[in-house]
């Protein structure tokens, strides 16, 4: 199924670069279609590594992190699927994500500071979440949207230059034509287009790998206190290195501290889900 989800929203993704292209013309098309190539097959192949250069992590060995790595050989053999590489990240906001094109070409990173305020079990928590995101293959699918989003809000940039420096102003002849109005519509709508599609995207995931991980921990409330304490400190702490092209990708919404509200947030509110995970623990 997350297959099919994959090649959806890549077409979707596809066709808003292609469309943001043919505003620049006939030549503005054939860029834009090969920029929505390009983008496809960096994401497929690449999208991972992309990701932890943002975060600026490294891969960490047992000897290093004997701790994290016992956990991580633990889950993998729970879930039934290849271990993956285990990144740690400098970012003093305590979080995590999974990244990667299948369970076997999967990598997951936590950050400095979620070691430094997590105990055991609520660690244990944490990356029984994130290998939930490696077996449901939500991790492909997570990591094409991310680069395409990028490149749909980097077109948009482009395009508001344009309406800076090709056409005399807003006042001007080139900013009345349907061209002008076009790429005044995409400098403003083409990143809510992005952050929209990553919010579709993550909000229905989050709850299902809350979900997964609780059931597969056997200790619900493990990742609830984990949530709430990521819920506090990344409001106080948000993310130094985190970029919003990968902002879906974390357990908790790295940016929350400098973000637009819940309204727009590519995460379902903290609050509901550990309220999620609580009503879990009462039932079993």
């Amino acid at each position: 199924m997350n297959w099919f989800k994959t090649f959806f929203w890549m077409i979707v993704l596809t066709v808003i670069l292609v469309l943001i292209g043919s505003l620049f013309g006939r030549g503005g098309l054939i860029v834009g279609f090969g920029i929505a190539l390009v983008s496809n097959g960096i994401a497929y192949f690449f999208g991972d590594r992309m990701a932890l250069a943002a975060a600026r992590a490294r891969p960490v060995g047992p000897e290093e992190a004997p701790g994290l790595h016992r956990l991580a050989d633990r889950l993998a053999e729970v879930y039934r699927v290849p271990k993956p590489r285990v990144y740690v990240s400098p970012d003093p906001s305590p979080n995590a994500f999974a990244t990667g094109r299948s369970p076997r070409h999967a990598s997951i990173c936590v950050n400095q500071g979620l070691l430094r305020i997590l105990d055991e079990e609520e660690l244990y928590g944490v990356l029984a979440h994130e290998f939930a995101h490696v077996r449901n293959r939500d991790i492909l699918i997570s990591t094409v949207v991310a680069v395409l989003a990028g490149a749909i809000t980097f077109l948009a940039n482009v395009a508001s230059w344009g309406m800076m420096w090709g056409g005399g102003g807003m006042g001007g002849r080139n900013s009345r034509d349907s061209g002008g109005w076009g790429l005044l519509l995409l400098a403003i709508l083409g990143p809510i287009a992005a952050l929209l599609i990553q919010l579709a995207i993550s909000r229905s995931r989050e709850y299902q790998a809350d979900r997964t991980g609780a059931t597969v921990s056997r200790d619900p409330l493990a990742l609830a206190r984990a949530l709430a304490k990521l819920d506090r400190t990344t409001r106080a702490l948000p993310s130094p290195t985190a970029q919003p092209a990968f902002a879906h990708l974390y357990l908790v919404n790295p940016l929350s501290g400098r973000s637009m509200g819940s309204l727009f947030s590519t995460h379902p509110p903290i609050p509901e889900r550990i309220r999620r995970l609580e009503e879990m623990a009462r039932r079993s």
